[in-house]
């Protein structure tokens, strides 16, 4: 197996090794924060992490979202923007374990999901959990890596366990994928599988900062940089109890017709339409959306406010065609009842 310390970074304030990857409590078993406590833990979290990011308080806010949606983030950006950093930051925020894993040409999918290795004092074969087995897992540059070790993420982003000879081992719960792209080198990098970009629930951009914010990100990190103090205002049980919370926010049947309507105007008017599961994550993300906005029930704004980072990136078109455009298109043209 390929040596997976020179391309994985484990956060040493919250050690996978002290995760039980077998056991899990179900999620009957626990009780749903009240509204008005998701939405004063959303915004605690929010503000810490803008401790030590600057400027992408609504970036921070789509991978709340993600999580409580139960779904994952791809950010396609520029190397040096603070992906990784973002990405520590809401960990540590949550008391959550965290992995890094540098995606690169030569990666193996043992080295991400894990492999059973023989012992030979007991003479039977034990299971080493790769990077994967943390509660946020972020994947450096995704695309650098072949599709062989791609599609190794496909079985654990989807059903968040691993099968390895036949074995299957439960990740932790929660469990969210916060993959990065890199788009400034093609000749580089290897495209996302469709069935891959369907597992993500969001795709995101960060952007540079303006001056204001260059100039307060220099100031911070000219000392000690700030995730070395950074303490954790919510824990791992806190993120489930909300989980909960969002899976019981009321959909009506009619914000559910409208979901199912905007999904068929993009099967009808693109080369490669939103599936099923898009429309799902969508319906999932605009729950937690009225969570954040103190709310018990979905509205079609929720629908608007995350329909294009949920779906923009499932929908292929024409070249001269942008797939955003399509997401606008449907907007205009399917009426709210």
């Amino acid at each position: 197996m390929t040596d997976t310390n020179a391309n994985t970074d484990t956060d040493t304030s919250a050690e996978t090794d002290t995760i039980d990857i077998d056991s899990r409590v179900s999620s009957t078993d626990r009780d749903p924060l009240a509204v008005d406590e998701v939405a004063a833990l959303t915004t605690r979290i929010i503000d810490n992490v803008e401790r030590v990011i600057v400027g992408h308080r609504n970036a921070a806010e789509d991978i709340l979202i993600t999580m409580l949606a139960r779904g994952h983030l791809l950010l396609e950006d520029v190397p040096g923007v603070g992906k990784t950093m973002l990405a520590r930051s809401i960990a540590t925020s949550l008391e959550c374990s965290f992995n890094r894993v540098q995606f690169t040409p030569d990666l193996l999918p043992p080295d991400v999901t894990g492999v059973n290795v023989f012992d030979q004092q007991q003479q039977v074969f034990e299971f080493q959990p790769g990077p994967v087995f943390a509660n946020v897992v972020l994947g450096d540059e995704i695309n650098r890596a072949p599709p062989k070790t791609q599609a190794a993420l496909l079985e654990v982003m989807a059903e968040q366990q691993v099968t390895v000879d036949g074995e299957t081992h439960p990740v932790p719960d929660p469990f969210t994928v916060i993959a990065t792209q890199n788009d400034i080198e093609p000749t580089q990098t290897y495209d996302l599988p469709v069935a891959e970009v369907d597992r993500f629930t969001k795709q995101i951009q960060l952007g540079y900062p303006n001056e204001a914010e260059e100039t307060e990100l220099l100031g911070r990190v000219a000392g000690h940089h700030p995730i070395e103090s950074l303490e954790a205002v919510a824990t791992v049980e806190d993120v489930n109890r909300a989980r909960e919370t969002v899976a019981a926010t009321t959909v009506s049947e009619s914000v559910r017709s409208y979901v199912a309507q905007l999904a068929g105007y993009t099967r009808d008017n693109a080369r490669l339409g939103v599936s099923p599961r898009g429309a799902i994550a969508l319906v999932r993300v605009a729950q937690a959306r009225a969570v954040f906005e103190g709310r018990d029930f979905v509205i079609p704004d929720d629908i608007h406010a995350e329909i294009h980072p949920t779906w923009s990136h499932r929908i292929q078109t024409a070249d001269t065609v942008d797939s955003a455009h399509v997401v606008d298109n449907a907007l205009d043209e399917v009426p709210i009842e």
